[in-house]
């Protein structure tokens, strides 16, 4: 095959460290796959949590079905009203309208590889980058923590 010539319509291929990054502060995502790549089928993603750090919060999302693959680490989910430790090769399904959240609860950098089906959640990235940031400020007279 020759290297030059041009891959087939609708390949996508990142190399290491590609894609769209998002910095959440002790969390941090990268985009490898969306919107009008993907027909807004689904958003695949993955997602570094720090060590002894939370996660997004507890959320669910209405229409959106979610798969993680635990692929560093351990990260530990919350799944309705349960806590799963979720140690590297762990797979999870989490249907839509399933509160869930993702935190590292360890001492080592846990990571989780992410497909959102159908896609779309990626637009409201750049709003949860400048959410985190607000809550990262430190506390002022006129703004408590």
């Amino acid at each position: 095959m020759n290297e030059q010539s041009p891959l087939p319509e609708g390949v996508i291929v990142h190399l290491p460290g590609a894609g769209r990054h998002y910095d959440l502060g002790p969390m941090n995502s990268t985009f490898l796959a969306d919107g009008a790549e993907s027909d807004r089928r689904y958003s695949v993603s993955f997602w570094r949590v720090a060590p002894g750090s939370p996660g997004p919060g507890a959320h669910s999302h209405e229409a959106n079905e979610e798969l993680f693959l635990v692929i560093e680490g351990t990260m530990t989910f919350l799944v309705g009203h349960r806590y799963v430790d979720a140690p590297t090769g762990t797979f999870l399904r989490i249907p839509a309208c399933v509160t869930h959240d993702f935190e590292n609860r360890t001492p080592e950098p846990a990571s989780v590889f992410n497909v959102v089906i159908p896609g779309g959640f990626e637009d409201n990235m750049p709003a949860i980058v400048t959410w985190c940031k607000e809550q990262a400020r430190p506390a002022t007279p006129d703004r408590p923590a």
